[in-house]
This record gives structure tokens, C-alpha cells and sequence, in this order.
């Protein structure tokens, strides 16, 4: 049979097996939607290329070790991967930051201040980590449409015209959603009562 005729689970025992020809036809199979994916995401071609070599990489090591789970899909499993990877992107790129806007209705709304790095010891540095980590996590138990906003905002740094033409909204009702995506936000950083400079 042909290799490219092989679906994906036969593919990963092949490419296990020693046979690198099967790992370039899983590649060339699913490359474009992985990487379409990442874009999606990152809206920076450099970047996204970076994170889909990123990706590739991972997903190697982790055939090359045996510790892929057969019983899931090849694609699903590798888009988790990606998707992991873009989250480690934002939480390295200063994702904490002064998000500071023009219009003074909304002024009041910093929620994420810089930390100052300055005079810290070890275990304020890793505390300080771990907010980050929080916070971004925070960010994906927002609703679908105030979570879309807020990462163009801040992740991509778009003006709310950008976004709104992206999403084929008013500059107001980006505006709105953004105003009630940093009240939930900050919601839920009491509820989790995590110590931030607001």
C-alpha cells in the first residue's frame, strides 16, 4: 500500500518504527491546518512559523519517546500541542502590562499593571510568574466574545478599530465588550483573590 494511502495511526507506527518517510506524509497531511491554526492565533507570520517548528519539534520528541496516546486523533492532540505553545508565547511576550486606553471612560480600567521586577527575591519572582499564569488563565473563562476582544487588545495589540472591522462589529460594541470582559476579569482575580496592582 502506498504511504500516503496509510491513515494517521498506521503513519505514527511506521514513523515509530524507524520509517522517516512516514512522518513526512503525516506533516504534508495536516501542516496547512496546523499552521493556519497558529496564525489564526498569533496574526504574525514570523511568529507562527516559530511556534509551528515549535510545535513539529514537540510532537517528535513526544513519538520519538512512546508517549503518544494511540486511542486519541493525530490532528486533535497536535492542534492541543500548538494551541499550548501559542499560550506559552503570550505568557512570555509581557502579556501583564498597562493596558492604557485614549478614551477616558475607560481609563479606570488597567487591569493588567505592570509588576515592577525590581528588588524582588526569588520567591517574589516565581510568585510573580505564576500571577501571570493565573491571569491567563483567567482570561479563558471569560465568554467567547469578551475573550476574542481582550486577546486582540492586549496578545495583538489591534486598536478597537481593527477589531472591530475583524469582527464585523461597532467600535462601541467592542468598546463594551472589552469594558465587561475587564469587569469580569477583575471578578474573578478577587473570587481567586489574586494580589495585582489595579
Amino acid at each position: 500500500m502506498a504511504m500516503k494511502q496509510l491513515d494517521d495511526r498506521d503513519l505514527i507506527t511506521e514513523y515509530i518504527g524507524g520509517n522517516e518517510k512516514a512522518f513526512e506524509v503525516l506533516l504534508a497531511r495536516h501542516k496547512d491546518k496546523i499552521y493556519r491554526f497558529i496564525y489564526m492565533k498569533l496574526r504574525n507570520q514570523e511568529l507562527a512559523n516559530d511556534v509551528f517548528q515549535e510545535t513539529f519539534v514537540k510532537i517528535i520528541k513526544t513519538l520519538k519517546v512512546g508517549s503518544y496516546n494511540e486511542e486519541g486523533k493525530f490532528l486533535p492532540w497536535a492542534m492541543r500541542i500548538a494551541h499550548n505553545l501559542v499560550i506559552d508565547h503570550f505568557r512570555k511576550a509581557s502579556k501583564v502590562r498597562m493596558i492604557s486606553e485614549s478614551s477616558s471612560n475607560y481609563d479606570d480600567f488597567n487591569i493588567f499593571s505592570t509588576l515592577s521586577q525590581t528588588d524582588k527575591n526569588m520567591e517574589q519572582s516565581m510568585s510573580h510568574d505564576e500571577l501571570e499564569k493565573q491571569m491567563v488563565e483567567l482570561i479563558d473563562y471569560l465568554p467567547e466574545t469578551q475573550r476574542a476582544i481582550l486577546k486582540m487588545r492586549i496578545f495583538q495589540d489591534m486598536s478597537f478599530k481593527d477589531i472591530a472591522e475583524s469582527e464585523d462589529i461597532s467600535i462601541n460594541t467592542a468598546l463594551g465588550r472589552m469594558r465587561y470582559a475587564l469587569i469580569n476579569l477583575r471578578k474573578m482575580i478577587d473570587k481567586h483573590q489574586l494580589v495585582v496592582n489595579l
